[in-house]
């Protein structure tokens, strides 16, 4: 069986290994952008992030299993792969503790005035700040309550915060306090120090957070968002920044990547601006090969077992 692998990972010669070992048949390919190789056509199994952004489902006729390297879906026709019976995995669970990290570390560095110091030091300035706050005792609202979302809720919880998760299912963890439906999510933000968006962008999230939810946000909140940029409406987003309903943002995905030069976003102070950056880890690799090799093992026993 032959297996198309991109240079959305890089593997390493025990890793095509164990993969050649499953019975498949390794076929690589450097670049998604490029021209297919040879044999890819009949490839049954893919393992890649952006391929079907730049090649049609239609040059893969024999495919049968799709594994991501991202855990977002938004860059695969999902609704066609279905439609074909076509196996779908995504990387869940892959990046969920550096991107809860990242959040913590976001909200931390406007909490405790990080740039304040930053300059200081640079400018061997000895000045006390007698603004910095604590999380403790506060209240975060996660939207989303997947792997990330959790991730973020043990993260949060253990500084003793209050944790609302706000998603289409309740969540079963003693990390959330207090569960909301999304269309309540105007309801859940409103007494919330800290939101942190860890929603998947689909048809139903784009713009979830609108002019009109952020206007019910609380005064000074704190948003997160290391989801997808559409999840959040980049104007009211700005308007919100600018008229002072929001007390700062941490950001690292953005309606359109990169983020424009001419952004005012940049030059916001209360703003941490990173270039979709929050999943990197130096435990990913392994993270992920793991994830790559146990679902191809679960696929190909379900064909063997058919």
């Amino acid at each position: 069986m032959k297996i198309l692998l991109t240079g959305a990972y890089c593997y390493t010669e025990p890793q095509l290994a164990k993969l050649r070992g499953l019975g498949l048949e390794c076929i690589m390919m450097p670049d998604e952008r490029g021209d297919l190789p040879e044999g890819a056509a009949d490839a049954e199994l893919t393992v890649c992030n952006n391929l079907f952004l730049y090649h049609e489902l239609s040059v893969f006729p024999r495919l049968r299993c799709v594994q991501l390297t991202s855990a977002g879906l938004d860059r695969v026709p999902a609704a066609k792969l279905q439609e074909k019976g076509i196996m779908l995995y995504n990387a869940r669970g892959v990046y969920s503790v550096p991107m809860a990290e990242f959040a913590l570390w976001g909200v931390l560095s406007l909490y405790k005035q990080a740039n304040f110091f930053y300059n200081n030091q640079k400018a061997h300035v000895w000045e006390k700040h007698r603004g910095l706050l604590e999380l403790s005792g506060g209240r975060v609202c996660i939207v989303g309550c997947g792997s990330v979302g959790q991730a973020c809720a043990d993260c949060f919880h253990a500084l003793h915060m209050q944790v609302t998760g706000v998603d289409l299912v309740e969540p079963k963890s003693d990390s959330f306090d207090r569960y909301c439906p999304v269309t309540q999510i105007g309801q859940a933000v409103r007494d919330a120090d800290v939101v942190i968006l860890t929603v998947p962008l689909t048809n139903e999230t784009k713009h979830l957070i609108s002019k009109k939810t952020l206007e019910r946000f609380k005064h000074g909140a704190v948003l997160v968002n290391v989801a997808r940029g559409g999840v959040v409406d980049t104007l009211a987003l700005v308007d919100a920044l600018q008229n002072g309903i929001l007390g700062g943002a941490v950001l690292d995905v953005f309606e359109e990547e990169p983020l424009p030069s001419d952004s005012p976003l940049w030059d916001m102070p209360n703003v941490l601006v990173t270039p979709h950056n929050s999943f990197v880890s130096q435990n990913n690799k392994d993270r992920l090969f793991s994830v790559i090799y146990q679902n191809l093992c679960m696929f190909l026993k379900g064909e063997t077992d058919r």
